[in-house]
């Protein structure tokens, strides 16, 4: 049992239901700050702890972990918010959202038990080290062992939360609520034909030339022009900061500090680079929260979807744009000298275009990406659903990566281990990267709808008005309405992959037909 903020039995009648919803958000603020305080560990974790202490990090992770979720279970939290529904609050209002918000946050957590919270905590958090190690060496059979124990409570957990027609959905709700499974097998059977079509036609064109991209780049002069670009796009660092991790990531721990990371390869610019513009994307969303949310449940990202086409947007729309190119290629010379001298903005916005089925996904081009995304949403079904055994998934993944992309990994730091999602136990993430990317696009055509001046904006390199369209629009809502909600209160129109396919096709006919004289139609044309 838990012990209530406040003496019930001290209220008068009228002042009952009030005390009921400060008391549920102060119990929900006393919990998020647990959360944040274990996202910190988390971070530092992956940028900064000694190898050795991966042990007592799992333990102290785990601990906070149960702590904060028993917090939430309680029977404090389910009084204080049974007596706020109590109340009769109008469900369009901001206590009515919030108190919907909590309610499904609330009969979701409370179908986890706590040794099951607190299992999985310990397990991701050794995990991080083991899967690093075995990366390192290449090494999936030193891993396995590892992902068979997540794998087993990953099921339990979707037994717990229920289930109908595959465990996928339960845990692919947990990231992209209301999301079913067979909506995301029915997104990429209506993402792959254009995908398809549009790769043909690339295959046929000219090859592209990329050798600018690997001419031997200075690390400390990559960190500094990408901290130079997204603090240009809008990133603070006075409320945010950049460190080296071995995969990227972002972690919000408030809205006023911010974390991304980024990983450099000397000979390929894009590695940090990208990577750096596709984590201050998240990292922009996450600073762009309504700050009269702060410590409510209404501050945060509705769904991994809307994180992700932040991160999307950026990373691609802007950050290969040719008018991002014209406006940046200057200073990339400048930053690098004798390095690009021979090599013109026109060359280099192609290069950085070029479209050619690679091995890594965080670096894949824009056509090939979902192609990825695809391959693991895949094996992740197929291993929940005991179809595909955990020693199996290099032979499954190699197979997949020759009939989706005509390539196969030469070792499994460059196939099945490539990512850090499994060691955390992330199983139902990677679709919201193809969803975010639909999305993405879905945005932007709605964004130059709605800001006159966007276009001519971006030719002179000034990024407020995109900036401050998609902080109105996606940031202050936070988790107000679901997702599909949300999309249809900004797009005034359901989610829909048209506009990114027609996005790609528009660009990528152009970058590689430019200078021909015809270009080849659209099947749908």
């Amino acid at each position: 049992m838990g012990v209530g903020y406040a003496d019930e039995g001290a209220m008068a009648p009228g002042n009952r239901s009030m005390s009921h919803y400060d008391d549920l958000l102060r119990r929900l603020s006393d919990i998020q700050r647990l959360n944040q305080a274990n996202a910190v560990l988390g971070w530092d974790q992956q940028c900064y702890m000694p190898h050795g202490g991966g042990a007592a990090r799992a333990a102290q992770m785990a601990v906070l972990g149960r702590v904060a979720h028993e917090m939430f279970v309680d029977d404090a939290t389910r009084t204080a918010l049974e007596g706020a529904e109590g109340a009769g609050e109008d469900p369009t209002s901001d206590r009515g959202l919030t108190l919907r918000r909590v309610r499904r946050d609330y009969d979701q957590a409370v179908k986890i038990p706590t040794d099951l919270v607190e299992a999985m905590l310990r397990e991701t958090a050794l995990a991080h080290d083991v899967w690093v190690e075995a990366r390192a060496k290449s090494d999936y059979a030193a891993f396995a062992p590892t992902f068979s124990r997540i794998l087993d409570l990953l099921r339990r957990q979707a037994d717990c939360l229920g289930w109908k027609d595959t465990p996928y959905d339960a845990l692919l709700d947990l990231y992209e609520p209301g999301m079913r499974t067979a909506q995301v097998r029915a997104l990429f059977d209506d993402l792959k034909p254009g995908i398809l079509e549009l790769l043909a036609i690339v295959r046929d064109a000219p090859a592209m030339d990329d050798s600018p991209l690997r001419r031997g780049f200075d690390e400390a002069g990559q960190i500094a022009f990408g901290e130079m670009v997204v603090r240009k796009l809008g990133f603070d660092f006075q409320h945010g900061r950049q460190d080296r991790a071995v995969h990227p990531f972002c972690t919000g721990l408030d809205r006023t500090d911010v974390r991304i990371t980024t990983r450099v390869e000397r000979e390929w610019l894009p590695c940090a680079l990208m990577g750096t513009i596709h984590e201050a994307g998240h990292g922009m969303y996450e600073q762009g929260f309504d700050p009269a949310d702060d410590g409510t449940p209404l501050s945060g990202s509705i769904s991994l979807g809307f994180h992700e086409s932040q991160s999307r947007l950026w990373e691609n729309i802007i950050g290969r744009s040719r008018f991002f190119w014209n406006h940046f290629f200057p200073g990339l010379q400048r930053q690098f000298p004798g390095v690009l001298d021979d090599i013109d903005v026109h060359r280099f916005y192609r290069a950085i275009n070029k479209v050619e089925p690679s091995l890594i996904r965080v670096e894949a081009d824009e056509v090939t990406y979902n192609l990825h995304v695809l391959l693991r949403f895949e094996i992740e079904v197929e291993l929940l659903e005991g179809r595909l055994a955990v020693a199996d998934v290099p032979e499954a993944w190699n197979a997949r990566m020759r009939d989706y992309l005509g390539i196969v990994p030469p070792d499994d730091a460059r196939g099945c281990l490539q990512d850090v999602h499994w060691s955390a136990g992330l199983f139902g993430y990677f679709p919201t990267y193809s969803i975010g990317t639909i999305l993405s696009a879905q945005l932007f055509d709605r964004a130059e709808r709605d800001v006159p001046t966007l276009h001519e904006d971006l030719v002179r390199g000034e990024y407020g008005s995109l900036l401050g369209w998609l902080r109105t629009k996606v940031h202050r809502p936070g988790r107000r309405y679901e997702p599909t909600e949300l999309v249809e209160r900004i797009c005034g129109a359901a989610f829909s992959s048209k506009p990114y396919i027609r996005y790609l096709h528009d660009k990528y006919r152009e970058i590689y037909f430019a200078e021909r004289r015809s270009v080849p139609r659209r099947a749908d044309a």
